[in-house]
């Protein structure tokens, strides 16, 4: 038979409980894209390397698309490292002189997305960077691909 007492002393034991669980999971609202800081969670997020012909990192707060130029990048093999963190994902359209030459994705769960990429011939190189999910954040890098 349920009585007051151990109705009341249920009630304690679940707010107790909930309690403890969030302060041993240490749960709080996600971090603001806006307050991000892009340079601290790049750096932590994606590889060094060298020979590097095009990089760009930064906060997609719209669905605007961002656009980053090199201008001379000679013909070759390369790869595209991405990341980004926020939810949803991010896109990035390559193009050589003008000329779409890759599509590529990353899941915006803060893990390395590695394509590898074709430069027809020298010419300016330009990532768009774009999401239907921002606000977000995101960091690439195009280097040589290893022979």
């Amino acid at each position: 038979m349920l009585t007051f007492s151990s109705t009341r002393r249920h009630a304690g034991l679940v707010a107790i409980t909930a309690a403890a669980l969030l302060g041993v999971c240490g749960c709080q609202a996600p971090a603001n894209i806006e307050d991000a800081d892009v340079t601290a969670w790049r750096e932590k997020i994606l590889p060094a390397a060298s020979g590097v012909v095009l990089e760009d990192s930064g906060k997609i707060l719209n669905r605007d698309p961002l656009v980053k130029e090199s201008p001379n990048v000679p013909g070759g093999s390369y790869t595209l490292t991405m990341a980004c963190d926020g939810g949803g994902k991010a896109y990035f359209a390559v193009s050589s002189s003008g000329t779409k030459i890759a599509d590529a994705a990353a899941a915006c769960n803060g893990s390395l997305d590695v394509v590898k990429i074709k430069v027809p011939g020298t010419g300016p190189l330009s990532i768009s960077t774009s999401s239907v999910d921002a606000p977000l954040i995101f960091a690439y890098h195009v280097v040589p691909a290893a022979a």
